[in-house]
């Protein structure tokens, strides 16, 4: 890839030219190679960490601040790639906090903390998602729906193995620019692909059990369309 001044910059990566701007006043994309007094060139470089700035807060919603911090880790050449991505997935989990009753909040935080210990979890106490699932725990147990609560412990049998297959993806990534973009990306979109599937698979599972006629078939969209 050749030298690109800042309109080319823009077209390429589909960022609005005063955004690109916008993000070089703020120090989140680094300045371009001078070549004139009021021009510079920009490499591949400038482009990658363009992408995971928009990704960073465009798909992210991450604040200026927060998108600053996650660069600034992956820039570090001390930094440990774990904490990297610690980092990154940290500030895409981390949203504002409803009213927490007490004390139940910090009994349904403690169920959390002691079902992920169970099997091994190594979880840092200060962690945002520690907090929402303590959040949906509370709900269920508020809720006092008994049938509800084995639920749980599915969701926990059943997250562990995706979890690993995600990490060890983002993990095979070759820059710790890539592995941010890749926690990011995934966390957002993982977690909306999978509430859609489950959705999907309930509606299967709902009517298979209560419409079995209907469900044998499959909807029937094998015979209809040739498949």
């Amino acid at each position: 890839m050749t030298s690109l001044r800042i309109s080319e910059l823009s077209a390429t990566s589909g960022v609005p030219l005063p955004t690109v701007k916008y993000y070089l006043r703020e120090g989140l994309l680094p300045a371009g190679e001078r070549t004139a007094r009021n021009q510079a060139e920009y490499g591949p470089e400038h482009l990658a960490r363009l992408r995971l700035i928009r990704a960073l807060i465009e798909v992210g919603r991450l604040s200026v601040a927060d998108t600053r911090a996650v660069l600034a880790a992956s820039d570090d050449p001390r930094m440990p790639l774990n904490e990297v991505l610690g980092a990154a997935h940290d500030a895409v989990t981390r949203r504002a906090a409803p009213t927490r009753p007490e004390p139940a909040w910090h009994e349904a935080r403690a169920v959390v903390l002691d079902m992920a210990r169970q099997r091994g979890w190594h979880i840092e106490p200060d962690c945002p998602a520690l907090d929402q699932a303590a959040d949906a725990v509370a709900a269920v147990l508020a809720a006092d729906i008994p049938e509800l609560y084995p639920l749980i412990d599915v969701y926990f049998d059943v997250v562990e193995p995706m979890a690993r297959r995600e990490v060890e993806a983002v993990l095979a990534m070759e820059s710790p620019d890539q592995v941010v973009r890749g926690v990011v990306m995934g966390t957002i979109l993982g977690e909306s692909l999978f509430n859609a599937l489950r959705l999907l698979a309930q509606q299967s599972v709902s009517t298979r059990l209560l419409d079995p006629g209907k469900g044998a078939d499959g909807g029937g969209s094998g015979a209809e369309t040739g498949a």
